[in-house]
């Protein structure tokens, strides 16, 4: 993956939150912390957090600390300047291991980066993080079959895979999790988010 930290070291400034549209994914991450119980406290996971920080007042406002990983030091100096106070790891997702559990987790536009072949494993992973009642929000290629493709459309050269939505519900019912909302909210693009929730032991 250290290509793809290379090209997110170069691209990072795109993001940044004064030249970015507030707005992208800010009303799926609404909905999916409406599936939230009412306690408060615990975790949320920013899992490929970027620099951007248009997420981190909706997850707040849920009483959550914020915790974010990204393979990118560039973006990840950005996202500390712009929100000291959420807890940053410079990593790969496929090595890193999770040293607690989350009410919430967001993967937006991000774990797509990651190879087919690694797809299943980190989901799985991440999956298994969330606590009892806990949500994930993630993206994905909207494909009825598995797929890998490079895309170089932003410059540098970037992988896509995606297990396909016949695919990811078949793991999400293996993982013990309850699909809450699948939709492809750019359609025609093949941009699908799907939300999803752990269902207790």
């Amino acid at each position: 993956m250290s290509d793809t930290a290379a090209a997110y070291d170069l691209l990072a400034e795109r993001w940044l939150d004064a030249a970015f549209d507030p707005l992208n994914g800010l009303a799926q991450h609404e909905r999916a912390l409406a599936f939230l119980n009412q306690a408060v406290g615990g975790w949320a996971l920013n899992a490929g957090c970027g620099c951007n920080t248009r997420f981190n007042a909706a997850m707040r406002l849920h009483g959550l600390q914020l915790e974010g990983i990204d393979l990118s030091a560039r973006m990840l100096a950005l996202a500390a300047e712009a929100d000291p106070d959420i807890v940053l790891h410079q990593a790969d997702l496929c090595d890193w291991q999770p040293a607690r559990t989350y009410r919430f987790i967001s993967a937006w536009d991000s774990i797509w980066h990651v190879g087919l072949n690694q797809q299943r494993p980190l989901m799985e992973k991440l999956l298994g993080a969330l606590d009892d009642g806990g949500v994930m929000i993630f993206s994905a290629g909207g494909l009825d079959a598995p797929g890998e493709h490079v895309d170089a459309s932003m410059g540098p050269p970037l992988r896509y895979s995606t297990l396909g939505i016949p695919g990811l519900l078949a793991l999400l019912a293996a993982a013990g999790c309850a699909l809450r909302h699948l939709e492809f909210d750019q359609y025609p693009q093949k941009h699908v988010y799907l939300i999803v929730q752990r269902l207790p032991l």
